[in-house]
């Protein structure tokens, strides 16, 4: 995995973020969701290197970053402070103005990033997501139970950590089979690195605390900024078998939130860049190509 990539740990004002840079030309930014790595994007990342200089981050918290103690607010883990990261590590590598997708946790990174920072995306993309603000306000019983871990991980420290640090792989195991529609994409190699960091007390710890973000201190800042749209254009990819093509007008529910939205279901679960990874490539290669070309 990454073979043409070089591996690097990048200290902010703040934390170390792990990452693999490849490739050449208009920097692209890639981030990952929860409960894996950079490495999610071992197959969709070593085809758009052929056009742009990728780089992978692991998000604060996850993988081989940095895990910040957390505080009592869960500001350590907001959306705001994870997006600030990834902005200085651009600038620490010298990119100004940038392309950025993020699947899962990271595309909720990158919404804070495109809020927070208008000025430094050219164009982004986010994978099988709608906005947190409209997850919370569209409870019920069936989001609950597709979304337990919603509401699981959330709960006081340290509850979800020790039920979960009993038998780590196990539950990251059983939540990737449960958002996947097939499990033929997931690689013994990405799938013993995801394990590997996984396992790991303060990557547990971490990425409740990204959750307990999500249902307190994130909400705040969506709501104190909840008539500002992102100005640059976002497409919006999702699983055609998953959860969000169920429960949502998925488009729909960007262009609430931004003023330039497009985009399409691919055929597979959450996972989009290991279950359909060639689909994945082609039409985030299309979209941010087709700015280069004009």
């Amino acid at each position: 995995m990454f073979e043409q990539f070089t591996q690097h740990r990048i200290t902010t004002s703040d934390t170390t973020i792990n990452l693999v840079m490849g490739g050449a030309g208009y920097p692209l930014l890639l981030l990952h969701g929860y409960p894996q790595t950079y490495v999610m994007w071992h197959q969709v990342a070593p085809v758009l290197a052929q056009h742009f200089t990728v780089i992978c981050a692991d998000l604060r918290g996850y993988g081989d970053s940095d895990k910040p103690n957390s505080d009592p607010a869960h500001l350590t883990y907001s959306k705001r402070v994870t997006a600030q990261d990834q902005v200085e590590l651009m600038d620490i590598l010298g990119f100004k103005r940038f392309f950025a997708a993020g699947h899962d946790r990271g595309g909720r990174v990158l919404h804070r990033l495109l809020l927070d920072h208008p000025d430094r995306v050219e164009k982004a993309a986010v994978l099988d997501i709608v906005p947190t603000r409209t997850i919370f306000q569209t409870v019920d019983k069936e989001l609950a139970t597709a979304y337990e871990h919603w509401f699981f991980l959330i709960q006081p420290y340290d509850f979800p950590e020790r039920l979960i640090g009993a038998d780590p792989e196990f539950y990251l195991k059983t939540k990737i089979h449960q958002w996947s529609a097939t499990q033929t994409g997931f690689t013994e190699a990405a799938m013993a690195e995801y394990s590997r960091c996984f396992s790991q007390p303060a990557v547990i710890h971490a990425t409740c605390e990204d959750y307990r973000a999500a249902a307190s201190i994130d909400l705040d800042h969506d709501e104190a900024d909840i008539d500002q749209k992102i100005q640059c254009p976002l497409l919006v990819l999702w699983g055609a078998k998953g959860v969000m093509q169920r429960r949502y007008d998925v488009l729909q529910t960007w262009r609430d939130r931004a003023i330039d939205v497009r985009g399409q279901a691919l055929e597979c679960g959450h996972f989009l860049p290991e279950e359909a990874p060639q689909q994945t490539a082609q039409a985030l290669l299309d979209f941010f190509s087709d700015i280069l070309l004009h």
